[in-house]
């Protein structure tokens, strides 16, 4: 699962969850690959991109160092930003793993990359 895709999920169809927003990770495989970089994408998915969460999510992952703490209000012309805005989103993955609903601490699996949100019936 890239960073991407754990920056736009959430937990909040549990009962009683009110955000269920960001997801902690738990990670017991990580994996960076290389990922063609194309910045006119980057640099307009990034205006959707919570980057506190984000930096958060590089951080669960032990790449932090990777990623700028705070966005350039220049971004979509800083090339340099706009490559380490690609690494994290796009080339770190989590493989295998749990996300972790900040007000329930309810585990989901990751398995291969996929998450599993799917809730149980007493859940909903």
């Amino acid at each position: 699962m890239k960073l991407l895709t754990h920056n736009m999920l959430t937990s909040k169809a549990i009962k009683k969850v009110t955000t269920g927003y960001p997801l902690l990770i738990e990670a017991r495989d990580v994996k960076v690959s290389e990922v063609e970089f194309n910045p006119d994408f980057i640099s307009r998915i990034i205006p959707k991109v919570d980057w506190e969460c984000l930096c958060r999510a590089a951080e669960q992952l032990g790449h932090l160092e990777d990623l700028p703490k705070s966005m350039p209000s220049n971004f979509e012309t800083d090339q340099e930003f706009l490559k380490k805005a690609h690494h994290a989103l796009l080339e770190i993955e989590l493989i295998n793993g749990n996300l972790i609903c900040p007000e329930t601490s309810r585990k989901f699996p990751v398995s291969d990359g996929i998450p599993n949100m799917l809730l149980n019936e007493d859940e909903i």
